[in-house]
C-alpha cells in the first residue's frame, strides 16, 4: 500500500521510477570491474520474493549480492525528493492518532474527514483480542488500548460494538482506567472521566529551578523537558470540558474508579517520592497566587521561544499537543499566530493512505533518512560526484544548524554545528544524526570542497565538545544523567533522561575515525567507554534501535575503523555472539521483548534491517568469507522484493526501550543496501583528511 505525506517543506516529490533511467545504473559505480546488470524500478506493491534461501548455500552468493545491490540502488534513487532529501514514514502506535483526535476534541475542531480517517486507521491495528500493540506481534498494552478505544467513540463508533465490546471487556480484565500510565488518565482527566487529584501533581513552579537543582527541568531529556513544561500549565489549570458520553465500561467498578493503591514504604525512593507529591498536592492549595501566576507566564515565554520555524514543537508530537493546550489555557485563542502554525504543523505529521487512513507520524525524520541514504548507496558504489549524491549534500549542509539551543545550558561556550532529526528543530539537534552527516559528507565529491570542509570541522568541534564527563555521548544533552527524574510518580511514559549510549558513542567514534582522530584524547576516551560497556555474552545494548544486534552492529565497525584488529577479544566476543544468535533462515532478527527479558536477546523473526546490522558488524570484524556472511547475504538476496525493496513489518527502532517503538520505513532499504555494497565493494576507503586535530 503505498502512502503521501504532506511533510514539510512541501509534499514528498519522488524522483521518477521509469525503468528506462536505470538500466544503465553499472555506470554511476565507481568501478568498471565492479559493473552489474543494471536495476530494474518495479511498482510499490511488486510481490516479495519467497524462495527459501537453500541450506547449502549457493556458489553464485556474489552474484546474487549484486543483482540485489543494483535493485536496491535503483529503487532507493528513485525515492528521493528534488529538492535531495530521503524520509520514509515513521511509524509508531495508535496513542498518536488518538491524542491528536483528543486534542481536536478538547479545541472544539471536530471534523467528519479527520475523525473518519483516524478511526479507519485506528480500527485497522486493532488485534483478534480485541487490543491494540505498540509495536508488530507485540502485547496488547494497556494505554494504547484505552486510548485508541475512547478515539473510536470520538469518531462514533458505539460501545456495543463487537470490536469495542472486545477491547472493553480486556481493559477491564487489566485492572480498568485506574491501572493504566499518568498520560493517558491526564488525557481523560481534560474531559472529566478522571480526576485532577488522583494524579501526581506538577507544579509550574519548576521553571525557576536552578539548572543546577536536582529536578529543574534541564535534568530532563529533551523529549520529557519539552513535554514538561507544558503539562506544568495544564496540572495548575486543571480544565475539564464537557465529555461527550461517559466511559463507565472503562471501570472494573464505575462506582470506585480508582480504588485506592497500595502506599510504598517511605524508606524506599519510591515511597519518599510518593511523599514528595503528597506534600505538592498540599503546596497547591496554598501557593502564592502570583508567584503561581508569574511561573505560567515564564513557562509560556519558555514555550514559544521554543516553537520551531515550521510551528512544531522539538520537532515531534507529543510537545507539540501538550503545547498548544498549554498555551490555549493561557488565552491564545486558535486564530493567534502561534496557535495557527502549530495546527498547520500537526497537519503535517498525517500520512494519508490509499484506503483513505489517516496515521499520524510522532515525528519526522528527513535528515536522518537523507544521511543514511546518502551512505547506502556510495557504499553500495554509486560515483561520489553523482548528482544525487551532491543534491542530497548540497541539502544536509543547508540543514546545519547554527545558533545555540538547549544544549548549551551544560555547554555555552561551545559554537554550534550539529544537525538534527527533522526538518526543523533548531533547538534540538543530535550527536547521532550530526555524526552519521559527517559520515555521509565525507562519501560525497562536491564540487565545494572548502565549504564541505567547513562544515564538517565545525560539526566535529560541536561533536567533540558534547562528550559527556564518563567519555560516552549522548542523543541530545552531555552530562544528562540524574537518576531522580526518573523515580518521579509523573514518569511512567518511558525514559525521561538522556545518559550516553553505545549506539550513538560508536558513531561518533567511527566518524571521529575517518576524520583521522582515532587517537585524539577524546576519541580514546569513547573507545575505552565502549570496551567498557561490552555484554558479558559480547554484544552492546542499543539504545536507539532493536536492540543488542543494533548496538553491536554499530559498535565493531566503530571499534575495527577506530584501528582495533579484528583479532581484538572484544571483535571476538561480539562475531561469536552474532553467529550464535543468527536464525536458520540465514538472518537475524530480535524482538522488542528483549528490552525486558534477557532470553529474547538477539532472538525473533529474521528482519532485512537487523540482518543488515550484523552483516555489518562481522563484514568489519574480517569475517567476509565465513559462511555466517554467506548466508546471510543469501537470505537478504531471496527476501527481496522484484521493486529492489524489503517487507519489514517489525518495528526495529527505539523511542524508549520497551515503552515507545518505531517503524522507520527506510530502514528496510538504507541497512540492507550498504550491507550488500560492503560485501560487493568492501569496506569503504576515504580520502586521507590530513593530521590529526589538536585537543579540543
Amino acid at each position: 500500500m503505498t502512502a503521501t505525506t504532506d511533510g514539510s517543506p512541501g509534499a514528498m516529490k519522488p524522483r521518477a521510477a521509469a525503468a528506462s533511467e536505470f538500466t544503465d545504473t553499472h555506470t554511476r559505480l565507481h568501478s568498471p570491474t565492479d559493473q552489474h546488470t543494471g536495476g530494474r524500478a518495479g511498482s510499490a506493491d511488486s510481490a516479495p520474493v519467497t524462495a527459501d534461501v537453500p541450506a547449502d548455500v549457493t556458489a553464485d552468493v556474489m552474484g546474487a549480492a549484486r543483482r540485489a545491490t543494483d535493485r536496491a540502488v535503483a529503487y532507493l534513487l528513485a525515492q528521493q525528493d528534488e529538492q535531495g532529501w530521503w524520509k520514509g514514514d515513521l511509524e509508531t502506535n495508535v496513542t498518536m492518532d488518538a491524542e491528536d483526535l483528543l486534542l481536536r476534541q478538547f479545541l472544539g475542531l471536530q471534523d467528519e474527514k479527520t475523525f473518519g480517517a483516524a478511526a479507519l486507521h485506528i480500527r485497522g491495528e486493532q488485534r483478534g483480542d480485541g487490543t491494540w500493540a505498540t509495536f508488530h506481534g507485540g502485547p496488547g498494552d494497556l494505554s494504547t488500548t484505552i486510548e485508541a478505544y475512547v478515539a473510536l467513540r470520538l469518531a462514533g463508533d458505539r460501545p456495543d460494538d463487537p470490536h469495542m465490546e472486545r477491547a472493553a471487556a480486556w481493559i477491564r480484565a487489566r485492572g480498568g482506567i485506574a491501572a493504566s500510565r499518568v498520560f493517558t488518565r491526564i488525557w481523560l482527566a481534560l474531559f472529566g472521566w478522571w480526576k485532577w487529584d488522583d494524579l501526581p501533581e506538577l507544579p509550574p513552579e519548576l521553571i525557576f529551578l536552578p539548572s543546577w537543582f536536582p529536578l529543574n527541568i534541564y535534568a530532563f531529556g529533551c523529549w520529557a523537558r519539552q513535554t514538561i513544561v507544558p503539562l506544568t500549565v495544564v496540572s495548575a489549570k486543571r480544565p475539564v470540558r464537557p465529555a461527550p458520553f461517559a466511559l463507565d465500561e472503562l471501570h472494573t467498578n464505575p462506582r470506585l474508579p480508582n480504588p485506592r493503591s497500595r502506599r510504598a514504604t517511605p524508606m524506599g525512593w519510591e515511597g519518599a517520592f510518593q511523599l514528595v507529591d503528597k506534600a505538592l498536592h498540599v503546596y497547591r492549595k496554598v501557593a502564592p497566587a502570583r508567584l503561581r501566576g508569574a511561573a505560567m507566564r515564564s513557562a509560556a515565554r519558555w514555550i514559544v521561544e521554543r516553537q520551531e520555524n515550521d510551528g512544531c514543537w522539538g520537532g515531534i508530537q507529543p510537545p507539540a499537543v501538550y503545547s498548544l493546550i498549554a498555551l490555549h489555557l493561557l488565552g491564545y485563542d486558535l486564530d493567534h499566530p502561534v496557535m495557527r502554525a502549530g495546527l498547520e504543523s500537526l497537519d503535517r505529521f498525517a500520512v494519508w493512505r490509499d484506503d483513505g487512513a489517516r496515521m499520524i507520524e510522532a515525528c519526522q525524520s528527513p535528515v536522518w533518512d537523507t544521511c543514511l541514504a546518502t551512505v547506502a548507496l556510495a557504499d553500495a558504489g554509486v560515483r561520489p560526484d553523482d548528482p544525487a549524491l551532491v543534491k542530497a549534500a548540497d541539502w544536509m549542509m543547508s540543514e546545519q544548524i547554527v545558533r545555540p539551543g538547549d544544549w548549551s545550558v551544560r555547554r555555552p561556550g561551545l559554537e554550534p554545528g550539529g544537525w538534527a532529526f527533522e526538518f526543523h528543530n533548531d533547538n534540538y539537534p543530535d550527536i547521532d544524526d550530526t555524526a552519521e552527516v559527517v559520515l555521509a559528507l565525507r562519501r560525497v565529491a562536491h564540487p565545494d570542497r572548502a565549504r564541505t570542509k567547513a562544515t564538517v570541522d565545525r560539526a566535529v568541534r560541536w561533536t567533540l565538545g558534547m562528550q559527556s564527563k564518563d567519555g560516552g555521548w549522548a542523543a541530545f544533552d552531555a552530562d544528562n544523567t540524574s537518576a531522580f527524574p526518573n523515580r518521579l510518580p509523573f514518569c511512567d511514559f518511558g525514559e525521561v533522561i538522556d545518559p550516553p549510549s553505545a549506539d550513538v558513542t560508536a558513531h561518533v567514534v567511527e566518524m571521529l575515525a575517518v576524520e583521522g582522530m582515532a587517537h585524539h584524547p577524546r576519541a580514546r576516551r569513547g573507545i575505552e567507554w565502549l570496551l567498557a560497556g561490552q555484554e558479558p555474552n559480547g554484544s552492546w545494548f542499543g539504545r536507539w534501535g532493536v536492540n543488542y544486534v543494533y548496538g553491536t552492529g554499530a559498535v565493531v565497525p566503530a571499534l575495527t575503523a577506530a584501528g582495533l584488529p579484528t583479532s581484538h577479544p572484544a571483535v571476538r566476543r561480539a562475531v561469536t555472539w552474532l553467529e550464535s544468535v543468527q536464525n536458520d533462515d540465514g538472518g537475524w532478527g530480535e524482538d522488542l521483548r528483549s528490552y525486558r527479558e534477557a532470553g529474547w536477546a538477539g532472538r525473533g523473526v529474521s528482519t532485512a534491517s537487523q540482518t543488515a546490522w550484523a552483516l555489518l558488524a562481522l563484514l568489519a570484524a574480517g569475517e567476509r568469507d565465513a559462511r555466517s556472511v554467506e548466508r546471510a547475504v543469501a537470505w537478504l538476496a531471496a527476501t527481496q522484493r522484484e521493486d529492489g525493496s524489503w517487507d519489514e513489518p517489525q518495528f526495529t527502532g527505539t523511542g524508549f526501550p520497551w515503552d515507545f517503538s518505531i517503524n522507520y520505513h527506510l530502514y528496510r532499504q538504507v541497512f540492507p543496501l550498504t550491507a550488500l555494497g560492503r560485501y560487493v565493494h568492501g569496506e569503504p576507503v576515504f580520502p586521507d583528511p590530513g593530521a590529526p586535530r589538536e585537543e579540543t
